[in-house]
């Protein structure tokens, strides 16, 4: 099977396994992003004389079927074609012809990937973040339903002051919406078009129209100089991984609170029998594995950013085919919290507290006590503090 670098000479099949590796596969998901923008290319070229009429109705034509039976499944990208390019463009040309290989003029795969995983990306960021303040509106609502329920607060894993349901899963919706504004503001690395800047050097010699690329597929500016696209490859992918992972760990610090509540000691609350699982060995247990695999997967979050950060660390300028590592940990953390943040609000939903097992302990008020004192007898504030714990160890 012929590729786009092919140049007559047969490739070792496992140089073609190594290098494509799980790329092909990855691929899968920026197919109609692909063809999208090199629709948008093919209009340039033609408006710009390099690209006839009949070679643009030819290309629009078979990409728009091409993307069409790809999303029915009709065809899948094969480890044959390398990436999800090759087997565009081979199956474009099998079904158009001679004209079907010059859409690639006047580009490269190197700007070509960026610009399909860019809007990939604003896409995927504006879904994340809607799903995060999915769940912070669940937490909202869990604060509405029973938010007048008693909670202690803990510090040092000690009852500290007394806190409430509306507290605690307050605290939690104005974190995560915090989080899902966050998300948004990847756009603004997002928002430049790489298309046009080839292999990271431009197109000398060609007339193409950078800012009619950008028109069409909707970005905010040119991503200029041409030398500075592949400076920046793993940059937006970092910084929307990093947002990520704050989100993940504010899940997973939610998870291993309502984990602890759910344990007999504590008896907080209860999960009903569609959100728990069972044991194989002991038919009393329900077990809150939604949640352990919600604190757990804070991890792969974590490791995904590292992974992003480190993959691009010390790289020279120009492209290096190591960028193309960034795929997987960007793509797996992607997976991990949207699917994490699909099944939260369901799970909130169901969520019920159990106010005849919550009990505060009386020392808990101490701080209130000592605020007291302050604002009666304006004393200062050590001298109430010493005697509210004075008063709380009692005598002897």
């Amino acid at each position: 099977m012929s590729r786009l670098w092919d140049k007559g000479a047969p490739l070792d099949e496992r140089v073609l396994r190594y290098t494509a590796g799980e790329d092909f596969a990855l691929d899968e998901r920026l197919v109609a992003y692909d063809a999208r923008a090199s629709i948008a290319h093919a209009e340039m070229l033609n408006t710009q004389g390099l690209l006839s009429d009949t070679d643009l109705e030819a290309i629009r034509a078979g990409l728009m079927a091409l993307t069409e039976e790809h999303a029915r499944g009709l065809w899948r990208i094969e480890l044959a074609d390398e990436d999800g390019h090759t087997a565009l463009e081979r199956r474009l040309t099998e079904r158009v012809g001679p004209a079907g290989g010059r859409v690639h003029l006047g580009r490269s795969r190197n700007d070509q990937v960026l610009t399909a995983l860019r809007l990939y990306l604003r896409d995927e960021v504006e879904r994340l973040s809607a799903g995060a303040t999915a769940v912070a509106e669940a937490l909202e609502q869990l604060a509405v339903r029973e938010g007048s329920i008693a909670l202690p607060g803990y510090t040092h894993m000690q009852q500290a002051m007394p806190s409430s349901v509306a507290l605690w899963a307050g605290g939690f919706a104005a974190e995560i919406h915090d989080d899902a504004e966050a998300l948004r503001h990847v756009h603004r690395r997002l928002a430049k078009n790489p298309l046009g800047s080839a292999a990271g050097y431009g197109t000398p010699g060609l007339p193409i129209d950078r800012e009619a690329t950008r028109v069409k597929l909707g970005f905010a500016q040119v991503h200029d100089p041409v030398t500075a696209v592949q400076l920046s490859r793993g940059k937006a992918e970092s910084e929307l991984l990093f947002h990520l992972n704050l989100l993940m760990q504010d899940l997973g610090r939610f998870a291993a609170d309502v984990l602890l509540f759910y344990t007999q000691e504590f008896a907080f609350l209860a999960l009903p029998e569609s959100f728990t699982t069972g044991s194989s060995i002991m038919p009393q247990k329900r077990n809150p594995d939604v949640f352990e695999l919600i604190r757990g997967r804070s991890a792969t979050a974590q490791a995904c950013l590292a992974e992003a950060l480190a993959v691009c660390a010390k790289l020279p300028s120009g492209y290096q085919r190591d960028l193309q590592l960034l795929k997987f940990p960007l793509f797996r953390a992607i997976d991990v919290t949207r699917e994490t943040l699909d099944i939260l609000p369901a799970a909130l939903a169901a969520m019920r507290f159990r106010p005849e097992h919550i009990r505060l302990d009386p020392a808990i008020h101490a701080a209130e006590q000592a605020n007291r004192l302050v604002v009666s007898e304006g004393i200062p504030f050590r001298e109430a503090y010493r005697r509210v714990a004075a008063q709380l160890k009692g005598p002897g």
